[in-house]
């Protein structure tokens, strides 16, 4: 069975269903087949969805879902951090794009229907729908903005740009500029599933990094302390690391040492990730020819600088698929901190479901939920991608 071609120029739609589709009768009896089965699927589904699903759960806790128990009178903090987040988040991706108008086309038609989607939500509050709108116009316009001044070295600073606007935002919404502290007890939701994802994303990175050059040290005692680290936190289940972290923990210190719930989550979920981070780059030091050394060492540079300008580069280029794999692990992970008592995504969803007016209403949830992490996960997945093609070298 021959793999599915693009349609090239000079093909036409019917000559390449014929020859991807329908070339034999084995591949058009599969085709005819897979057909029936997505037909009756998807439309089985659209009947659910369109008669038979009671949308009222995800209508009436809106608000319950993406930011849990933040108080209502300050939830303009969120909106400020998006708003924000969001040209930032479009300059990003007008930075990576590989500079094809198909891209260009594919990725505006994209945001074009989400727009329409947001437009199409019943949500009870006006501004919610208009800012969530304004978010999903906000990302293409800076993105052709990005595409435009590509070049330029101010967008050389977007890195550091968020760095400063994560930790400024976080800020924000603990409490910063003299603004009343909200207790993180009040965070729940998308927002405690996104918070302590990205923290851990962060914190691990660096220190997996670490890590897998201590493993590969001619020190002993640095080698065996990575090793034992990273052979001890990988051989754990991470809801045995997050269930030590928020019982065992709090027994073991004093009375008067109080440590946060979800700073200890997001403490252990780092340690989790970084264990294998620390294996994924060390993989992706391996496959760098021992020719880039020698290289280096007739250039004349030290230990430090050849792993800071020729090795690390290389290493962390190729683990860029795997290291992302892990990065959306730990995303669907969250769901853990549920089980320790944590009312993130899955938790709140459950609380809500205990509501005796949504009572039977798990179809809806969970759908809304799955439809969620996908988001979440593609578009992560997407920027990867994005990135990997900017950084591998054009032949």
């Amino acid at each position: 069975m021959r793999s599915p071609q693009g349609i090239t120029p000079q093909q036409t739609p019917i000559a390449w269903l014929r020859q991807n589709l329908f070339s034999s009768w084995l591949n058009s009896a599969i085709t005819l087949l897979l057909v029936v089965i997505i037909v009756t699927v998807v439309g089985r589904l659209g009947l659910w969805i369109t008669t038979e699903a009671r949308w009222t759960v995800l209508v009436d806790n809106w608000t319950l879902f993406f930011v849990g128990r933040y108080p209502a009178a300050e939830q303009w903090r969120l909106w400020l951090w998006l708003g924000l987040l969001s040209p930032t988040l479009g300059l990003t991706w007008g930075c990576l794009a590989t500079g094809s108008h198909r891209w260009q086309r594919r990725s505006l038609w994209g945001w074009a229907g989400l727009a329409a989607a947001i437009a199409g939500i019943p949500l009870p509050w006006f501004p919610h729908k208009l800012g969530l709108a304004a978010i999903a116009a906000t990302v293409p316009a800076a993105s052709w903005l990005a595409q435009r001044c590509r070049g330029q070295a101010w967008l050389r600073f977007l890195p550091t740009l968020w760095g400063v606007l994560f930790l400024v935002g976080l800020w924000l919404l603990q409490g910063g500029l003299g603004l009343r502290p909200v207790s993180s007890n009040d965070w729940s939701g998308l927002l405690l599933t996104l918070a302590t994802a990205l923290i851990s994303m962060v914190c691990s990175l660096p220190l997996g990094i670490l890590l897998a050059l201590g493993r590969q040290s001619s020190l002993p005692a640095i080698r065996w302390l990575s090793v034992t680290y990273i052979e001890l936190f990988r051989g754990l289940p991470l809801v045995t690391i997050l269930f030590f972290g928020q019982v065992m923990v709090p027994l073991m210190l004093d009375s008067e040492w109080r440590i946060d719930r979800i700073l200890r989550a997001i403490v252990g979920l780092t340690i989790f990730l970084s264990a294998y981070l620390a294996e994924t780059v060390r993989g992706g030091l391996q496959a760098i020819p021992q020719g880039q050394f020698e290289a280096a060492a007739a250039l004349g540079l030290n230990l430090f600088q050849t792993y800071r300008f020729i090795v690390l580069p290389q290493a962390l280029r190729i683990s860029i698929p795997a290291i992302v794999g892990l990065f959306l692990n730990l995303l669907q992970d969250t769901t853990l901190l549920s089980i320790v008592g944590l009312l993130e995504l899955l938790g709140i969803s459950r609380s809500i479901l205990a509501n005796p007016a949504y009572l039977g209403r798990y179809a809806e949830v969970y759908l809304f939920l799955g439809v969620l992490y996908w988001l979440c996960c593609y578009g992560l997945a997407q920027l990867s991608r994005r990135l990997e093609q900017r950084l591998t070298p054009q032949r």
